[in-house]
């Protein structure tokens, strides 16, 4: 069995979004015939609270190597949170060392955090492994460049522009999670080898819902409302999401309008909207969709908790409520990951997302729910009456809307994205 060492500086317990590429593949590579190697920095470096259910999830005879990190307190004061840049001075030793003592054949850098893959012409040089950089979001962004000068934000995109060629030009593969995100990066650099690029989804592991059943009674139940039709989202209200939201908010106030009482049975639950844990030093996180929501004037029939759950508890979640929803934003690279455990859970499901989505093609085929996409963010308006009919099966006869086919995200199971990654691998060793 070939092995490849992976760095993903965050790892179970961290909560965050991120930690699941590196979960899913240590879980699942063996399958294909590699052997996984964990490199990520040691939890007690972690500014959030562990998550440990979902440390659980994570076989114990997956090999971690934990690295040492800038302490956080130091680290602040010269501005840096990112633990990839924390980590930064730790992971070329471990790397090295790993290399030689497992005989590693390659080396995977998952971000973000980014910065780890200026390592990529080191490892190449002086270890003479390939590296398949994977981005799971855009390092270079749109929206990065609309951020003020001077702003922590708009300073991060023009590091992002200076250094991603960098770590790029050295990377034996590059891997994304849609077509979208490779196309994108080839045309910024014209001298990269589209070829050596693969779209490859976050995915999602059926198993984890095994996990339900260890979960507390009532952890992730009191957020829903009884004698009410709750329809879930849990995830991160998106930068370039407002659009989006405000027309599902009209279109709740479309059924209020033309179907009262409908409307009175229904709760849309918000959660986790802030992406940041509850106790953080950053203090309360702000209520951004119920804003939204009293300004389109839904409120009494919206619920937001902004602060980010549990894993185990958001799908708790996912597979209590009566019916979830999966939005996405304007920008047609955006491809959710949230999309295979709502896929996942069994539950009925609406989806906005743009046209050109990856995720919008896969709901479209999926069965059990209702796809909406949008070619232009003008073109939203349009589909209010259409949505708040659809809420209004959701509420009155979810039964119409079938069950999903699990053929439609088999493709997308975390077996079936770490097959890929070892074709990846076999490519590019």
């Amino acid at each position: 069995m070939k092995t490849v060492l992976i760095l993903s500086p965050h790892f179970p317990p961290s909560s965050l979004a991120g930690v699941h590429r590196a979960r899913h593949l240590a879980k699942h590579l063996p399958a294909h015939g590699w052997r996984p190697i964990i490199v990520r920095v040691d939890e007690r470096h972690y500014p959030e609270v562990p998550d440990r259910a979902l440390a659980a999830l994570v076989p114990e005879t997956v090999e971690q190597i934990r690295t040492g990190a800038v302490p956080a307190r130091l680290a602040r004061f010269a501005g840096i949170g990112d633990i990839g840049l924390r980590g930064y001075p730790f992971f070329g030793r471990a790397l090295a060392e790993a290399a030689a003592r497992f005989e590693a054949q390659l080396v995977l850098i998952t971000g973000s955090p980014y910065y780890p893959m200026l390592l990529a012409a080191g490892i190449r040089r002086r270890l003479r492994l390939p590296v398949v950089l994977d981005f799971q979001d855009p390092w270079v962004s749109a929206d990065g460049a609309t951020r003020p000068w001077p702003s922590k934000g708009r300073l991060a995109h023009q590091l992002a522009v200076a250094l991603e060629p960098r770590a790029v030009k050295a990377a034996a593969w590059i891997t994304s999670v849609s077509e979208t995100q490779n196309a994108e990066m080839a045309a910024r650099y014209p001298w990269l080898d589209a070829r050596r690029m693969t779209a490859i989804p976050i995915g999602g592991d059926a198993e984890d819902f095994a996990a339900l059943r260890a979960a507390p009674a009532g952890a992730a139940d009191a957020l829903l409302e009884p004698g009410r039709i709750n329809l879930c989202y849990v995830g991160t209200f998106l930068p370039h999401g407002g659009a989006v939201m405000r027309t599902l908010f009209r279109a709740v106030g479309w059924l209020a309008a033309h179907h009262p009482a409908a409307a009175e049975r229904l709760r849309l639950v918000f959660v986790g909207t802030s992406n940041q844990p509850a106790g953080t030093a950053t203090g309360s996180p702000a209520h951004r969709v119920a804003r939204l929501a009293e300004e389109e004037g839904v409120a009494a029939l919206v619920r937001e908790h902004p602060a980010r759950v549990p894993f185990v508890d958001a799908l708790t979640l996912l597979a209590r409520s009566d019916g979830v929803m999966m939005l996405g934003s304007d920008e047609p690279h955006y491809t959710a990951s949230k999309i295979y455990p709502g896929l996942m859970s069994g539950r009925p499901w609406l989806s906005i997302f743009h046209a050109r989505s990856s995720a919008h093609a896969i709901l479209t085929e999926a069965g059990g729910g209702a796809a909406f996409g949008f070619s232009d963010p003008a073109a939203l308006p349009g589909l209010v009456p259409a949505l708040g009919a659809t809420l209004l099966d959701l509420v009155e006869a979810p039964g119409r809307f079938g069950q999903v086919d699990p053929a439609a995200y088999a493709p997308y199971s975390a077996h079936a994205v770490a097959g890929r990654f070892a074709a990846v691998f076999e490519a590019a060793s």
